[in-house]
């Protein structure tokens, strides 16, 4: 992720939680089944068993409150991780790096990702990738399904609130796709909005 990218995620967090609500620009998409899909993403990760699990690029926190046991939320952005912390009570909060994770090896049962994953350029995966091995004994993915109008591989502009425009990477998979990248796992969820893959990443 660039630095451009990372201002853009610092900037957008008051209003991130927009594209998960439907509200601001958010408001007059057409998006068939969205929140019918979303519920049965959240039941996903509510019913996942983990005694504690590292939710990587938490965001705004508006999935890791689906997590339970322990759970240790971190973000690179501050801005994200106030409004997190405003939302849960009970994780823990870091500021830190994806690819530098401030954890001894084994620290968790597992670790989320969630829409991170297809931000990351190809030479980028693989790091995360070795710190999610080093940390966690498998790792959940939750990303942004592929679908007709949508390229698997796409730069896009995006405009915030305030009228500032920002260029970002962006992927889209299929479970399958997704699964055959992480190693092989389990799928979890497989829609037209949401994917959700479970790896072992153990090496």
């Amino acid at each position: 992720m660039t630095e451009s990218e990372k201002a853009y995620y610092e900037k957008r967090a008051p209003e991130y939680d927009d594209w998960y609500l439907g509200l601001g620009r958010f408001s007059d998409r057409i998006r068939p089944g969205w929140e019918e899909e979303l519920a049965d993403l959240r039941s996903v990760l509510r019913a996942f068993p983990a005694r504690s699990i590292l939710d990587v690029a938490c965001g705004s926190g508006f999935l890791t409150r689906d997590l339970y046991g322990r759970v240790v939320a971190l973000d690179q952005s501050a801005a994200m991780l106030k409004v997190a912390r405003e939302r849960l009570a009970s994780a823990a909060f870091v500021q830190g790096d994806a690819f530098r994770l401030p954890f001894p090896d084994g620290s968790f049962d597992c670790l989320l990702s969630g829409h991170f994953y297809g931000h990351l350029a190809e030479e980028d995966r693989g790091r995360f990738l070795a710190e999610a091995r080093r940390v966690a004994a498998q790792t959940l993915i939750v990303d942004a399904a592929l679908r007709d109008e949508v390229q698997p591989e796409e730069w896009q502009e995006r405009v915030l609130n305030d009228g500032s425009r920002h260029t970002v990477y962006k992927r889209y998979f299929t479970p399958e796709q997704l699964l055959a990248e992480l190693g092989g796992g389990r799928i979890l969820h497989a829609g037209r909005w949401f994917v959700a893959v479970l790896a072992m990443l153990k090496a």
